[in-house]
C-alpha cells in the first residue's frame, strides 16, 4: 500500500510551519522513543467513563481520518496530520513502569483501560508487545482491565485476557463504526475491514472473554445507515454490549476531515456529510466543553438515538460485565514469579 504524502497543518505550538514547493516526500514511518517515568495517565475529565488508562504507543499508524486523538501529537512538536499516522512513539519500559505503579501502597485495583489515546494494538505492537507485556502485569496482579481497539491482533493475547477473565475483570470493546468495507477503507485507510473484526468479536467470546461493539464513530450522512447491520453482525458474532458516539472533530482535525472527505466523494455527498455534522452540532463541526462535546442534538440526534437503543433492545445487548467487589487485585508474593525482564521473553 502506497504512504501518503506529508499533510499536516500548522502546529499552533510552533512558530513556523513548512510548505513544500512541489511535491512533497513520501511519509515514511518513523519511531521515536519515550523515557517517561509514569506510565498509568489519570483522567480527570467529567465526561469520559474511566479514570485510569495506559498508552504504550502515541500516534497511530492505523490513519483513521476521524482520530480525536490527533492534536495529542502537536504536544510532541509533531503535526496532527500524516505526522499522527507515521511518527510512532513507544514506550519500551511500559511494563515495568505499570508494576511499580502496582506496587505503590496507594494503588488500589481500579480499572486500567488500554488504551484511552491511541490504539494499543495497532500494527507496531505486532513487534513490540508492550501491550502484551502490560496485560501479563495485571494478570501477575490480577488488576481490572477495560481494551478498546480496533483491530484482531487483539486475538493473540486472547490466552492471556482468558485467564483475566477467570480471576478478576476484563471488558474488551472493539470499534466499528463501518459495515461497508469501501466506506471502512476510506476513512480507516490502515484498519482491518469490519468483517475481520467482527471475527475478533466471535474468537473473543467463544474463548469466555467478555466483548462488546462500539459503533464509534457514527458519521452522519456516511455511516448512519450501517449501524443496524452493525449491531446485527456484533451481536451474531457474539458481543454482549453496544455503544455508540458520533463524529467529533477536535481542533485541527476538523480540517485535516473536510479536507479527506472532500477529496474522496462528491461535492454533493461531502456538503451533506459536513452539513449534517453541523446540524448535530449547532451549526459547528464541533463544541470543546465538557459534556456538549460528545451530544447532539437536533430531529438527527433524535432518530438516531431511538434507532440505535431499540435496535439494541431488539437484539438483546445486555452491557459488561459488574465491576466486582471489592476489586481481586493483589500483589503476588515476593519470589512468586521471575524478574521483571521475564514480561518479555
Amino acid at each position: 500500500m502506497a504512504l501518503r504524502a506529508e499533510a499536516n497543518p500548522p502546529n499552533p505550538w510552533h512558530d513556523t510551519a513548512v510548505e513544500w514547493i512541489g511535491p512533497a516526500p513520501d511519509a515514511k514511518l518513523s519511531i521515536y522513543v519515550d523515557d517517561t517515568r509514569e506510565i498509568l495517565s489519570r483522567n480527570d475529565s467529567p465526561d469520559i467513563g474511566f479514570t485510569w488508562s495506559v498508552n504504550p504507543y502515541r500516534g497511530c499508524f492505523h490513519g483513521c481520518v476521524y482520530c480525536y486523538a490527533r492534536p495529542s501529537h502537536e504536544y510532541l512538536g509533531f503535526g496532527a496530520g500524516t505526522d499522527f499516522e507515521r511518527r510512532i512513539v513507544v514506550k519500551p519500559r511500559a511494563a515495568v513502569l505499570l508494576e511499580k505503579a502496582f506496587e505503590r501502597p496507594r494503588w488500589r485495583g481500579e480499572v486500567v483501560v488500554f488504551s484511552g489515546n491511541t490504539d494499543c494494538y495497532q500494527p507496531v505492537e505486532a513487534s513490540y508487545r508492550l501491550t502484551r507485556a502490560c496485560l501479563k502485569v495485571c494478570q501477575r496482579y490480577r488488576n481490572p482491565v477495560g481494551i478498546i481497539t480496533k483491530s484482531p491482533l487483539v486475538e493473540r493475547d486472547i490466552d492471556v485476557l482468558a485467564d483475566l477473565a477467570r480471576e478478576t475483570y476484563v471488558a474488551v470493546t472493539l470499534s466499528i463504526p463501518f459495515f461497508d468495507p469501501h466506506h471502512a477503507r476510506l476513512i480507516e485507510p490502515t484498519v482491518p475491514p469490519p468483517a475481520r473484526r467482527f471475527e475478533a468479536i466471535r474468537r473473543l467470546a467463544e474463548a469466555g472473554i467478555p466483548v462488546g461493539i462500539n459503533v464509534a464513530p457514527i458519521i452522519p450522512g456516511l455511516s448512519d445507515t450501517q449501524v443496524v447491520d452493525i449491531l446485527e453482525a456484533a451481536r451474531e458474532a457474539g458481543a454482549r454490549w453496544a455503544g455508540y458516539t458520533v463524529v467529533r472533530l477536535p481542533g485541527p482535525v476538523a480540517g485535516i476531515f473536510t479536507e479527506h472527505i472532500q477529496k474522496v466523494f462528491s461535492p454533493s455527498q461531502a456538503n451533506r456529510i459536513l452539513s449534517r455534522i453541523r446540524d448535530g452540532r449547532g451549526g459547528q463541526l464541533n463544541k470543546s466543553q465538557f459534556h456538549d462535546r460528545f451530544r447532539t442534538e437536533g430531529p438527527y440526534a433524535l432518530a438516531l438515538k431511538s434507532l440505535f437503543n431499540s435496535t439494541r433492545k431488539r437484539l438483546g445487548f445486555e452491557g459488561p460485565p459488574p465491576l466486582p467487589e471489592p476489586s481481586p487485585f493483589r500483589r503476588p508474593m515476593p519470589g512468586a514469579s521471575g524478574a521483571q525482564l521475564a514480561l518479555f521473553g
